[in-house]
Parts: structure tokens; sequence; C-alpha cells
């Protein structure tokens, strides 16, 4: 069966209104590590939510402005000098992950600093092996990049003891310092918000009545959090029903995420209306399935990415391709931020306090776009630095 957009008007109404219909109570329960949690029995309801339904649609308006300007910090400490930084990656096939290490690598040459970049291949003994030999280097400074810091206790412990400041990307829930494990300050946008408005988008997109599948990987906190709080607000919406969550590991997406989607596919059929996921891969990975079962790109299900906005979700999206909007981080300019948030350290400075607004793109206003940041941050920064 092929399903359009172009069909949308009638075709999508009664369709959405036939999900809301399906409705039953019951409460949501947690999900384990590599499988679903059968939350397909979440309330719904065949009204919509026309309250809740206006209130998001007024915050999409909002977030999809790609013209926001810079409002990061526009004062700071020149750079010092002759620095060394260790990016530990959680996993390179995590484009977030790559995107930001990409980021400190552009600002690094901007500064006159060098990186080195170590995999950690996205497993508990890589990652770990990865913080060993960044501490044994003695670095300036090393990156936390997109795993659990508690993951690598000892070796943080080390570096802790060696007054090596450690810099997070999406390491802890919250953006800014944090003292257990003790971060100089974590670079992120606020989980909170980016959970909102994936969320709200499908509740506007949906007009209020949608069946939803979420995709998550459990197994990183970070991540976790963030599909807890995506459920918790597709709640606030009584025509929304949450049909499945599905637990999926990054590292296993390739591999796992066509079987599960095909799965889906079957289990769900016309009212599985739209998906949103922590990390846009899944998409990129669930593309080969939707397709051998003859899904349109344009959907139904119409899915979001709630993070990180790599230039493969900006093509999904931009060519209506199996993705319909993304929540991307601003990637490069969170790179710089972290060089920047360095520079504070070692110059005995508090760090910034910045964190960076959410936006979504779509096919609307994202044309001919590899990814998204604020305006003028390269320039900010360079003033700032006297380079």
């Amino acid at each position: 069966m092929h399903r359009t957009r172009k069909a949308a008007p009638a075709v999508r109404t009664a369709r959405l209104a036939s999900c809301a219909l399906l409705a039953t109570a019951a409460a949501l329960t947690g999900c384990e590590r590599g499988s679903s949690d059968g939350a397909d029995e979440t309330a719904t309801g065949p009204s919509g939510c026309p309250t809740v339904q206006a209130r998001a649609r007024e915050a999409v308006t909002r977030a999809e402005r790609a013209d926001i300007p810079w409002g990061g910090p526009t004062s700071g400490p020149e750079a010092v000098s002759g620095k060394s930084i260790v990016y530990v990656a959680q996993t390179m096939t995590n484009p977030g992950v790559a995107g930001a290490a990409n980021g400190v690598r552009e600002a690094a040459r901007a500064i006159g600093w060098n990186v080195r970049v170590i995999d950690g291949g996205g497993t508990p003994a890589g990652i770990q092996a990865a913080m060993s030999e960044a501490v044994a280097l003695r670095p300036s400074g090393i990156v936390i990049g997109g795993f659990d810091p508690d993951s690598t206790a000892q070796q943080a412990a080390r570096a802790n003891a060696q007054r090596i400041p450690l810099i997070g990307w999406h390491a802890v829930p919250d953006p800014g310092p944090s003292r257990q494990p003790d971060l100089f300050t974590n670079v992120t946008t606020r989980v909170e918000d980016v959970a909102r408005i994936s969320a709200q988008w499908i509740i506007s997109d949906s007009d209020g009545r949608a069946g939803v599948v979420l995709i998550t990987d459990a197994s990183i906190p970070f991540a976790r959090n963030k599909s807890d709080l995506i459920r918790k607000e597709l709640t606030s919406c009584q025509g929304v029903r949450l049909l499945s969550v599905e637990n999926i590991p990054i590292p296993d997406a390739s591999t796992r995420t066509p079987r599960e989607i095909s799965s889906l596919l079957s289990r769900f059929q016309d009212r599985w209306t739209h998906s949103v996921a922590i990390n846009d891969l899944y998409f990129a990975d669930a593309a080969p399935a939707f397709r051998a079962a003859g899904e349109e790109g344009s959907g139904p299900p119409f899915n979001i990415g709630a993070g990180d906005g790599d230039p493969s979700a900006f093509q999904r999206v931009n060519s209506r391709q199996y993705q319909a909007a993304t929540v991307p981080e601003p990637l490069s300019l969170q790179g710089w931020q972290i060089v920047d948030e360095f520079n504070r350290a070692f110059a005995g400075r508090p760090d910034s306090g910045y964190v960076a607004p959410v936006h979504i793109a779509t096919a609307g206003n994202s044309e001919g776009a590899t990814s998204w940041d604020p305006s003028g941050y390269r320039e900010a920064y360079r003033t700032i630095w006297g380079r």
C-alpha cells in the first residue's frame, strides 16, 4: 500500500481519527534494553486536544524560524596558547558525536590548539579504553563526547586528580557545570526543550490525533531521559496514542532498526501515523524497510528526529524521504562552544552559561541546508579570543 502526503487532507484525517477511536487507557511502563515495552495501550480519545494543540502549534511556529541571531557570549578571556584537547567519542558512527567533534576540530584550528579524537566504538569496554588512553596522554583538557561519565568513573577520577578539566557534550542531562560527575560544564541544548518541541510537532502536525512509535536507546541515560520526557509530553494530548516504545541501542541501529520497522509496519499498519526517535540516525536505517514495504517517502508515518540534525537528516527532510522533520543540535556551534569553555577553564574563569535554543527543520524552512546553527557564532568567538 502506498501512502503519500498528497493524499493527506481527507485520507490522513480519516486515518488519524480512526487511530484516536481505538483508545484504551493504561499506565505507561518502563522499557528494557533491546525490547519494546508494549506501550500501545496508552490512553487516547476521539476528540483530540484543541487547547494543547493550539499551544503546540504556536511553539512549533516559533521553533521553525531559521534566522535566529547569535545570543551567546560576546566577551571572555583571550585565547590561551599551546593547549591540546582529546575528544573521547562514544562512537563516531553517531552523527551528533561526530558533528560536535568536527566543530571542536574547526574551533581548535581557529584558536591555535591541537585536537585528537579517540573513538570508543560504542561499547563500554571501548569507551573505557579510550578514556584511559586520553588520560594517559595528559592533555590540557578532555571532552566526554556523548557518553555517561559514570561509566568511566575511574578514568574521570584520575583526570580530576591530575587537574585535567573535563567538558561534556551530551554527557549528563543538564547543560552547565556538574559536580557529580565533576565536569567544568556540559554542552547541550536543554533536553526538556528538545523533547517538548518534538512531541508538540507531532501534536500539531496530526491535529491532535496520532498513533506514535518512539525509538530510544535506554542504555544511554541522556537518551532515556529524553524519551521519557517525550512520552510525558505526548500524554498531554488525549488524542495521541503511544503505540510502542522501541529500545534499540545506537551501536545496533543499522542491524536492528530495519527488522523492527518491518515488524511494526505489520503490527500496526495504518494506526501508525507518526514516529519520533532520540537520534536521526534511526531513520537512515529505517528507510530501506519502509521502501521495501512500499511506503512512500513523504509518509505516513511522518517521522521526526529529536536530535541531532546531521547532514543526512537534512537531506532526508528536504527530499521528503522517510523523515519529515528534525530538531537539530547546532553541532558546529557546540564544538566551538566546547573550545571556548576550555579557554575559560584554562584562564580560571567560570563557564559561559550559554545554552543554544531549539529549532525545527522541515522541508519548508531548510531547503538546501545541511546543518543548523545560530548565525554569527564563529565571528563572536574569534572576537572573544582575539583571533
